[in-house]
């Protein structure tokens, strides 16, 4: 076994491990009572801290699809009525459209589309406001940062034994390739891995979102969760890593990991979702940051529909306030969201993704090796047929002949130093032979140095 199959098992390993990015016992998952969500909607403190509320003047998400790959929504949760019009199960466990929760933790999905696109509700008994969209929505329940976007739930099985014999090096993909065939623009992935590396097999999936144009928010991971750095697909170039703060707007000891590919931080503590059910929780985790901000980027997309993805990105992390180090750092990436200036300010367009290329990460780490599984089956799934034409992934590039060349070149000119070398040495061992004081070795360091003994050569 050679050393790159064996870091490519262990990789594989620790994803088969994988685990939700923020709901653990340890994090303090606690369970609140279905309450007069006047008070639960008050427990929403980032949509004004994070400039939410502001940014609603002048996008609300209307017209957005958002991908949610969890562990299923319950789109029957009051605050979700009306907000999930698709889905797919891609764990093969039985939720064929996305819409049953799923694996170790069931509740997880509905906690993260109620923070994204939640839309509150009326109180028992009182007569619905006009109109669709937060205008409409009923003092209780949450409200979500895109509030007009609707959720398209796509369903794995994370975290323990999957009954159907699918792991996330499947499961992931399909996911990824099915959000983006019916119509997703963005796409949320609160899980995470112990591990920085990811299959080969989620290279192509990932890879088409990036020629799609989507966007792709994925939670940085928890400590408290054992994630002290930043694991996969948070660390696939492109996706804009989401790391979490706590209640004074500082990184969070808990509640987020660190590494090089964070892009932004949004809160991750004292938060609020809802439950299969019908009920609510508080939690913590980057599994809650994550659907803030790509909430934003959902109202981002709904009041620039042609912008690119990469522009939406840039946006979002230009307009960041800076915290920590100046400048991009391992704990904050680019600062701290700030949804009012990613919807309201100027900024310039950027040449490229702040946060990197996958097309350009394969073309370095995985040349001659890419391969372009089979597109997702969707004609059973009647809820979301697809929007986009077939993807064109091309296979990453074998080395050139140039390459080849320049290897040949390196090699005889490795010979022809290796002889030169050996010739010299030669010939200082026979002119020591001749002249013994030449030449001594120092009794300490063990370094030759010349010694001028006054003879003739």
């Amino acid at each position: 076994m050679t050393r790159a199959t064996a870091r490519f098992r262990r990789a594989a390993s620790a994803l088969l491990a994988m685990t939700l990015a923020g709901v653990s016992l340890a994090a303090g998952l606690t369970l609140a009572p279905a309450a007069m969500a006047d008070a639960e909607r008050d427990k929403q403190y980032w949509l004004g801290e994070a400039g939410i509320t502001k940014a609603w003047e002048v996008s609300k998400g209307a017209g957005v699809k958002i991908a949610v790959i969890d562990s299923g929504v319950d789109a029957q949760h009051p605050d979700l009525k009306g907000a999930v019009t698709g889905g797919f199960d891609a764990s093969g466990a039985g939720s064929p459209n996305g819409q049953k929760s799923l694996g170790v933790k069931p509740e997880h999905g509905t906690l993260v589309a109620t923070i994204l696109a939640g839309r509150g509700h009326q109180p028992a008994g009182a007569s619905a406001s006009p109109g669709p969209g937060p205008a409409a929505a009923g003092p209780d329940g949450m409200i979500g940062v895109a509030p007009e976007a609707e959720i398209l739930s796509v369903s794995t099985w994370l975290g323990s034994a999957n009954p159907a014999g699918k792991s996330d090096q499947d499961q992931i993909p399909e996911a990824v390739r099915w959000a983006v065939d019916n119509g997703a623009k963005v796409i949320n992935i609160s899980l995470g891995s112990a591990t920085p590396q990811w299959p080969q097999s989620w290279d192509a999936a990932f890879l088409y979102a990036e020629q799609k144009d989507v966007v792709i928010v994925a939670a940085a991971g928890n400590r408290i969760g054992g994630n002290l750095q930043v694991g996969a697909p948070a660390t696939i170039p492109g996706v804009l890593t989401v790391a979490g703060l706590d209640r004074k707007g500082t990184a969070s000891v808990d509640s987020s990991s660190q590494g090089i590919s964070i892009g932004v931080a949004a809160p991750a503590e004292n938060l609020l979702g809802g439950l299969p059910g019908g009920g609510y929780a508080e939690w913590a985790g980057t599994s809650g940051a994550a659907p803030i901000v790509a909430g934003v980027a959902a109202l981002i997309r709904s009041k620039w529909p042609e912008m690119s993805a990469k522009q939406v990105i840039n946006r979002i992390v230009s307009t960041a306030k800076d915290a920590g180090p100046a400048g991009k750092d391992p704990l904050y990436g680019f600062g701290v969201l700030n949804a009012e200036a990613a919807l309201k300010d100027s900024v310039p367009e950027a040449a490229a993704n702040p946060l990197g290329s996958i097309s350009d990460w394969i073309r370095v780490h995985r040349r001659g090796n890419l391969g372009a599984p089979a597109p997702v089956p969707t004609d059973e799934v009647a809820s979301a047929v697809p929007t986009l034409p077939e993807p064109t992934v091309p296979a990453a590039e074998a080395p050139s002949q140039r390459d080849s060349a320049v290897g040949a070149v390196v090699v005889i000119g490795s010979v022809i130093l290796f002889v030169v070398i050996i010739g010299a040495a030669v010939f200082q061992l026979r002119r020591a032979a001749r002249n013994p004081g030449a030449a001594r070795e120092e009794p300490d360091t063990g370094a030759f140095q010349t010694v001028d003994s006054g003879g003739k050569t």
